[in-house]
């Protein structure tokens, strides 16, 4: 789901450090059209916060992880106004695949090992203006089984935030794990995360912060959801 950036969204990412507003591809859009009646009225799609996401410029929405379909209840309600950009795994990438991911919004990344030029892109794309879509939990949860040993959370979504500089939204999905019962899906937003008070701090223990506040916030949102 990745737009390619135009000539003049370049230039002028040169001189303003966060864009008002980028617009999706016709390649996105077109299957979001299809896609959002099926999904709001088959698999009953209630979104609900939207006027806490930021209305302009880049911002990083982390959200659960239940399914590999989470982006596009994450995503639609936010469209046609914004549209999500994400990491897609480095073995899609190829011909022609490559191109139809990049052109729904997605960026190679190298799972199992730290990607910095992936980590680099996000950063530059929620700098941008683009919604940079990320799911902390790293691999999908399954609703009633309490895994024995639990990883943290990936720092990376509060990495992008803080390095870009962008608000860090947090958001909770319900129902993608459950498709074939047609819905109901749900999806929360937030209130961005509070960021100002780590800046200062070292990197790597203000993302673990921002982090800890973020997973607090998306328990809270899905609690009930």
């Amino acid at each position: 789901m990745t737009s390619v950036l135009g000539m003049s969204d370049t230039i002028a990412s040169r001189s303003t450090p966060i864009l008002a507003r980028v617009r999706p591809s016709p390649f996105y859009s077109l299957p979001a059209g299809l896609y959002l009646p099926v999904v709001r009225w088959l698999f009953r799609l209630r979104a609900e916060g939207q006027e806490n996401l930021p209305e302009e410029g880049g911002f990083v929405l982390a959200a659960n992880h239940l399914s590999n379909l989470d982006p596009w209840p994450l995503g639609l309600p936010l469209w046609p106004k914004r549209f999500l950009r994400f990491m897609a795994k480095s073995e899609l990438y190829w011909w022609p695949l490559n191109h139809l991911i990049n052109a729904g919004g997605g960026f190679p990344v190298r799972r199992g090992e730290r990607d910095v030029e992936a980590m680099d892109r996000a950063i530059e794309l929620a700098r941008e203006g683009h919604v940079v879509a990320m799911f902390p939990h790293g691999t999908r949860q399954v609703k009633g089984i309490v895994k024995r040993f639990q990883p943290k959370s990936h720092t990376g979504a509060a990495r992008i935030a803080l390095e870009s500089g962008a608000p860090l939204v947090p958001a909770a999905l319900a129902g993608t794990d459950r498709l074939s019962k047609l819905g109901p899906l749900r999806v929360r937003y937030g209130k961005p995360i509070p960021l100002d008070d780590l800046r200062d701090k070292d990197s790597s223990e203000a993302a673990r912060e921002a982090t800890d506040r973020l997973m607090k916030e998306i328990e809270r949102l899905g609690a009930d959801l």
